[in-house]
């Protein structure tokens, strides 16, 4: 099984939100959608759930159009919450359980071991309004894994949450690729498609400008950084014509190399001024990459 997307186009008035977009994501993947606010990775998922129609192309899953005659296979987070806040909490998934074909009793089975992988089995009978913002997007994820789906589609699942629940939901998205599920994953935030994805597309204005596997991207990419542990001010490195930029962190210095040739004249300079604990090269973050092709920095 695969999602396939072939040449799609999708215009609102005279404006492409997506264009000329080919796409073949491999069963058993976590691929990620990477780009800006605005680069068209929503416009990207609802096209795939055909709530939008495109204007041009095609989106296959396992071959066929996704429609409701296998959306039960598919499960969807969408950036903005889409519950009831008024509803208790167990309440409510058993309904969305129950709508994606399961029995109620399955659904309520489901629901508590997710309250349990996630921490918030106290909160089963609660309002959704009584939660954090952060515990209500936990309560969204089960709504969209509770069916245990084929294909899961994340649009921006970490956004607004504190670095605990951050990690707690990674771990759960994690869970649902070993069991088996391709999940589709869009963000803004470099670190997390790093961690999560194997494959990725960049989207800048609705094209891709980068697609594949993000092993292969790093190392097509060419560029390398010097990760450095010295007692030596290496200001002066600046004027060596291989170094581009000099960036301190708290427990190193990274040098962002122009080439990685000659590197051992960097060494050496540096050692003759004094002790290097550390040096290393490493291959570039993300994030570099991403600035470099788009323009733009993003935390």
């Amino acid at each position: 099984m695969s999602l396939y997307i072939n040449n799609i186009t999708k215009y609102f008035g005279n404006k492409a939100a997506v264009r000329d977009l080919t796409l073949n994501v491999e069963n058993r993947q976590i691929y990620g959608f990477l780009g800006a606010n605005g680069a068209g990775k929503t416009t990207m998922f609802r096209l795939i759930l055909g709530i939008l129609e495109a204007s041009k192309g095609t989106i296959l899953w396992d071959g066929e159009p996704i429609n409701y005659s296998n959306s039960d296979r598919i499960g969807y987070l969408p950036e903005e919450r889409g519950l009831y806040a008024e509803l208790p909490v167990k309440q409510q998934l058993i309904y969305f359980g129950e709508l994606r074909g399961m029995t109620r009793e399955l659904a309520a089975n489901k629901i508590d071991e997710w309250l349990k992988r996630l921490h918030i089995t106290s909160y089963a009978n609660r309002k959704l309004q009584e939660l954090s913002k952060g515990n209500q997007q936990k309560v969204q994820f089960i709504s969209a894994v509770l069916h245990s789906p084929d294909l899961l589609l994340l649009d921006e699942p970490f956004s607004g949450l504190d670095p605990v629940n951050v990690e707690m939901l990674k771990g759960a998205v994690k869970y649902m690729a070993d069991e088996g599920t391709t999940i589709l994953f869009s963000s803004h935030r470099m670190e997390h498609v790093e961690e999560l994805c194997e494959s990725l597309c960049l989207l800048d204005k609705g094209e891709a400008i980068l697609e594949g596997n993000l092993n292969s991207i790093k190392r097509d990419y060419g560029k390398k950084n010097l990760h450095i542990k010295t007692n030596v001010e290496l200001e002066f490195l600046n004027s060596y014509p291989q170094v581009k930029s000099i960036i301190p962190k708290a427990d190193k210095t990274i040098i962002q190399l122009n080439d990685d040739e000659s590197i051992q004249d960097l060494l050496a300079a540096v050692i003759g001024k004094g002790e290097v604990t550390h040096f290393s090269l490493e291959e570039p973050s993300l994030n570099e990459i991403f600035i470099e092709k788009v323009g733009k920095g993003y935390e």
